[in-house]
């Protein structure tokens, strides 16, 4: 008996023990970062548990949801949509949201995600309601912005922000596909006619305003040579003007030497007979010779002088005397002219 006692109180023990353990376990919540816990006690809402060590009643307070505060992404599932101009489109759209209030997005309503995608779906449907297709494709970014405010009137007081929402990609119909394509090449082959037209323009523009530049640049150097050409002209018949000038001054120069050389021969020869007329007379003074005489040889003298070309007599004093006592000095000379040319005759 006693031993069964004592093995009742040391299970009694153990279970104490480990009731004391799964209290302790129960009673100790830690929340990682970024994560917030709603805490109910006895079935009400009680607190939130921001990132950290916490302790709570085990068995009277209980976590009802651990939401993740982080950006998170959800896909709506693609919706069959009819466009303004009644074609048929697939729209896939993805949105990005994340819990500001975590009460509220616990409490508000039952499931926030599935709820933002009917909202999206429906909104879709309107929007592209209103749009042409060629509108739709080229405004998804219009699509985007009217779809968030759409979800944010209605999100926020579900405590949950929308971040983004995007539209994936648009599918129209097989036919509209083909046209689209079709429509694509011939816009493509018009740039492409457009572009090339254009580069022919630029091209026969650029080729214009080549040759006339060319045309400048060769009407420039027409220009500049005939100036050259113009100055080495004047410059020539300046150099020859000096030239010849200078070759007259050389000629007057040299003319006005020779002169003087004839001058100054003359000049020695008239003083060379002056010298030898001099010396003969001289000699006639020393030999003593009668006047009548040197007057007769002068007078056969001016006779043979009077035979010459010369027109110019040179009668000593002498003789002069001697014309004087007979009659006039051009007389004689007359009469003497008479007799030369009566024996040039006779001859």
């Amino acid at each position: 008996m006693m031993t069964f006692l004592w093995i009742l109180g040391i299970i009694a023990l153990l279970a104490l023990c480990a009731l004391i353990v799964f209290t302790i376990i129960n009673s100790v919540r830690i929340i990682p970062q970024q994560k917030v816990a709603v805490i109910e006690r006895l079935g009400k809402y009680l607190r939130v548990l921001n990132p950290g060590f916490h302790l709570i009643i085990p068995f009277v307070d209980r976590v009802r949801k651990l939401h993740d505060l982080r950006i998170h992404q959800a896909d709506v599932p693609s919706q069959m949509v009819i466009t303004k101009d009644n074609v048929q489109i697939k729209i896939d759209t993805v949105f990005f949201y994340f819990v500001h209030d975590a009460m509220a997005a616990t409490y508000s309503i039952n499931d926030f995600v599935k709820g933002i995608q009917n909202i999206t779906a429906a909104n879709i449907r309107q929007v592209v309601g209103n749009m042409e297709l060629d509108e739709t494709l080229a405004g998804r970014e219009r699509i985007s912005l009217y779809l968030r405010h759409s979800l944010e009137a209605a999100t926020g007081k579900w405590g949950v922000s929308i971040e983004r929402v995007e539209i994936i990609d648009i599918h129209p119909p097989l036919e509209i596909h083909h046209a689209m394509e079709k429509q694509m090449k011939a816009e493509r082959e018009k740039r492409a006619n457009i572009l090339q037209a254009e580069g022919e323009r630029q091209a026969a523009v650029l080729r214009a305003d080549g040759e006339k530049q060319a045309e400048i640049l060769r009407a420039e150097g027409a220009k500049q040579a005939m100036i050259l050409q113009a100055e080495g002209q004047k410059e020539s018949n300046i150099r020859i003007a000096e030239g010849n000038q200078l070759s007259q001054e050389l000629d007057a120069k040299g003319k006005g030497a020779a002169i003087k050389i004839i001058a100054g021969a003359d000049r020695l020869k008239i003083e060379t007979i002056a010298e030898a007329e001099k010396i003969r007379i001289d000699k006639i003074k020393s030999a003593e010779m009668d006047p009548q005489f040197l007057s007769y040889k002068s007078l056969e003298a001016l006779g043979e002088i009077s035979k010459g070309q010369a027109t110019t007599l040179f009668v000593p004093t002498e003789a002069v005397n001697v014309f004087s006592s007979v009659g006039s000095l051009s007389k004689i000379a007359n009469v003497l002219n008479k007799q030369a040319k009566v024996e040039e005759s006779e001859n």
